[in-house]
C-alpha cells in the first residue's frame, strides 16, 4: 500500500455507475490476468526469466518471493494448505478479512456500491489508534471475485484512481486517502481437500511506505496467510451445514 498524501487541492470526477462499471471491469480483468501470471511462474516445467526472486521457502510448504520494476515491489506469497478446501479458503480471502489482517484497527468497512453480483467497492478505514503506516487511512477499492474454467478461483483487490474515489466519497476529516495498487488472491484445489494459494501485493517504497517495512513484509505475509488459514479452518467444509 502507498499514499499520495494530502494535495494542495483535490479533484473529484463525476462518473456514471455504467461508466464506473466498465472501468472498474477492465482494470479488475488486468488485475485478474497479473495474478494468474504471477500464480503461474517459476513452477516445474514453467521457468523462465520472469524477475521473481525468492526470498524465504520454508518447510512448510511456505514461500515468499518478490519483484521489482522501477520503484515498484510486487511481493507474492504461496502456501500448500492441507485439508483446507478452495471453497473453505475464499470465505475468508476479501479485501475486509485482509485489511484487519495487516492493522487490526479497522474502524471502518463498508459497502458502498455493488456493481454486478461479484463485483463491489469498499471502502476502507483505519483509525487514529492504528500503527503508524495504517493511522487515519482509508482505501476506496474494488473486489471481483471470479471462477476461471478449470475451478481455479480468483479475488483481485485495488484501490480506484483518487479522482474517482473522489467523486464516489469524498474524503472526511484528517483521513488521508491510501492508494493499494494490486492484490488479490489466486486459490487452486488440489487432492484431499486441499489448495495452494498465491497471495501477491503490489507496493511502492519510493511513497510513504518505508523501505524497513519492505525488508520485513516476507514476515508479516506469511503471518497473514496462516492467520486466514486459521479463519478458513472455522468455516465448513463442502456438504457441511
Amino acid at each position: 500500500m502507498s499514499s499520495t498524501g494530502p494535495a494542495p487541492c483535490s479533484r473529484s470526477w463525476s462518473i456514471s455507475e455504467d461508466s464506473l462499471r466498465r472501468y472498474v471491469h477492465f482494470a479488475s480483468e488486468s488485475c485478474i490476468q497479473e495474478l494468474l501470471s504471477a500464480s503461474d511462474s517459476n513452477r516445474i516445467g514453467n521457468v523462465g526469466n520472469d524477475g521473481w526472486k525468492i526470498l524465504t521457502d520454508l518447510d512448510n510448504g511456505v514461500e515468499i518471493s518478490k519483484r521489482r520494476s522501477g520503484s515498484f515491489h510486487t511481493f507474492r506469497s504461496r502456501w500448500l494448505l492441507r485439508s483446507v478446501s478452495p471453497q473453505q479458503f475464499i470465505t475468508v480471502a476479501n479485501a475486509i478479512d485482509a485489511a484487519k489482517q495487516w492493522e487490526p484497527d479497522l474502524v471502518e468497512a463498508r459497502y458502498i456500491k455493488d456493481l454486478e453480483d461479484n463485483l463491489s467497492i469498499i471502502r476502507l478505514r483505519f483509525g487514529e489508534n492504528s500503527k503508524p503506516l495504517f493511522r487515519n487511512r482509508e482505501f476506496i477499492v474494488y473486489e471481483r471475485r471470479e471462477t476461471m474454467e478449470d475451478g481455479t478461483l480468483v479475488v483481485a483487490v485495488a484501490s480506484l484512481p483518487k479522482e474517482i474515489a473522489a467523486g464516489l466519497h469524498p474524503k472526511q476529516n484528517n483521513a488521508i486517502r491510501g492508494l493499494l495498487l494490486q492484490s488479490g488472491w489466486v486459490v487452486e484445489k488440489l487432492e484431499d481437500d486441499s489448495c495452494m494459494v498465491t497471495y501477491v501485493v503490489q507496493l511502492d517504497p519510493a511513497g510513504w511506505l518505508p523501505k524497513c517495512f519492505v525488508n520485513r513484509l516476507n514476515t508479516k505475509l506469511v503471518m497473514i496467510i496462516e492467520n486466514l488459514k486459521k479463519l478458513a479452518q472455522g468455516c465448513p467444509a463442502d456438504g457441511d451445514k
